[in-house]
């Protein structure tokens, strides 16, 4: 066992989150222990003897979960090989990430096929590696939308969700590769494939869509529960056409995916969809290959994307195609914004997990994967754990090692709690 000590802990909960000043959480194996306020356990108590790393300033909080993620580091997951997408996975906890769900934009049906198939071969692989996220299962966004609200999605690949097509993406899923699917309620068939993705045990996401607020509604009456980016490429809110917009805010079946990267949402759109969604909001990048490169070309499935300072990733129409934005940024964004700290990290760590069905992520509770990141004042990502040992930290922390628990005196003696220098 191992104690890390923080200022401040933030500790997300389904009901009111928790932000203990100063606090500790110890670790146990790959797990979390238990956690708590002040310096370290009362006497008597599992941990109070325990080895310690105290982390002089910043924010500790569970590992950051990205529901949708395109690609990183210059590599587009719809492209990849074997050693590209390990590449993403072990730089992600540079951003705070330690899980993710990859995602794979509207393509023809048999290479969105070979995508989740190629993943089921490639997932052993991956999982073995040390110090890098967690790959959660594939995001299918398309080709089951809406030609209106398409944004950077091919026109001439969209099609509706019939039998045949929903059977042969579930069959290339199976196993758990299919974490999730987008598609527009309002294409013919839908509502029996979200019927039939979910008895299937795959969720179903809202998005891209021209649907009214009662066609959302029905969907979710049939199993939809997640919305994809909010506000973007969708119906949006009238007064007397709530749309989809409307429909999301309102059901609490819902949650609803958020781009933060400060060109996709108003700031007050951000704080209007945590006024009126609480709880329900999940913060995600939809980020792409530009993510963590510097400005030029990249590529989404297939389509090239125009990278420039101060602007999110273009395609040569000058549609927004996805973002660039780290998902520790994306955090502070948000806070930035007006969002209460503790609210903001329940949106980029527990409700993500829960809303995928993993309530072993995204929170500091006992039992809990010990994935962690310190989370510098600012909230940039200085140090991350996954699996509770260490997995990145920033060239400014004087952090060595396996893991933190490297060079730590023995237990019960004055120098038994070992400062980590920023």
């Amino acid at each position: 066992m191992h104690l890390l000590q923080a200022p401040r802990v933030v500790e997300p909960t389904a009901g009111h989150s928790v932000i203990r000043s100063p606090g500790w959480v110890l670790i146990d194996g790959d797990r979390v222990g238990a956690t708590g306020g002040g310096d370290r356990p009362a006497a008597g108590e599992s941990g109070a003897d325990a080895p310690a790393t105290r982390l002089p300033d910043g924010v500790l909080a569970p590992g950051l979960v990205d529901a949708q993620l395109n690609g990183a580091f210059g590599v587009d997951f719809a492209a990849a090989d074997d050693e590209g997408w390990a590449v993403v996975l072990r730089r992600l906890p540079e951003t705070g990430v330690t899980a993710t769900v990859p995602t794979l934009i509207t393509a023809p049906l048999e290479e969105l096929t070979a995508g989740l198939r190629a993943f089921t071969a490639r997932r052993p692989r991956l999982d073995r590696q040390p110090g890098t996220a967690r790959a959660l299962g594939i995001h299918v966004e398309g080709p089951f939308l809406a030609e209106r609200r398409r944004g950077a999605h091919r026109a001439e690949l969209l099609c509706d969700p019939t039998s045949d097509r929903v059977d042969a993406l579930l069959e290339a899923g199976d196993g758990g590769a299919l974490s999730y699917l987008t598609l527009a309620p309002e294409r013919e068939h839908a509502f029996d494939a979200v019927r039939r993705l979910v008895a299937a045990g795959v969720r179903v996401a809202v998005g891209h869509t021209d649907a009214t607020d009662d066609v959302v509604t029905a969907a979710a009456d049939a199993g939809a529960t997640l919305v994809t980016h909010l506000f973007n490429a969708q119906r949006p809110l009238r007064h007397r056409d709530p749309g989809t917009v409307g429909a999301a805010l309102t059901d609490p079946r819902l949650t609803l995916g958020l781009i933060v990267d400060l060109h996709h949402v108003d700031p007050t759109a951000v704080r209007v969809t945590f006024g009126a969604a609480a709880g329900r909001v999940m913060l995600v990048t939809d980020s792409v290959a530009a993510m963590g490169m510097p400005p030029g070309t990249y590529e989404l499935g297939g389509q090239v994307l125009e990278v420039v300072p101060g602007r999110p990733p273009l395609r040569e129409d000058g549609t927004i195609a996805g973002a660039a934005v780290r998902l520790d940024e994306a955090l502070a964004n948000t806070v930035a914004c007006g969002v209460d700290l503790a609210t903001a990290v329940d949106a980029a760590t527990r409700v993500p997990a829960d809303a995928l069905g993993r309530e072993d992520l995204g929170r500091l509770a006992p039992g809990a994967l010990a994935d962690l990141v310190w989370l510098t004042d600012d909230l940039r990502t200085r140090a991350t754990w996954v699996g509770g040992r260490l997995a990145w930290c920033s060239s400014d922390a004087a952090v060595t090692g396996a893991d933190l628990r490297l060079n730590v005196a023995t237990p019960g003696r004055d120098d038994d709690v070992r400062e980590v220098r920023a």
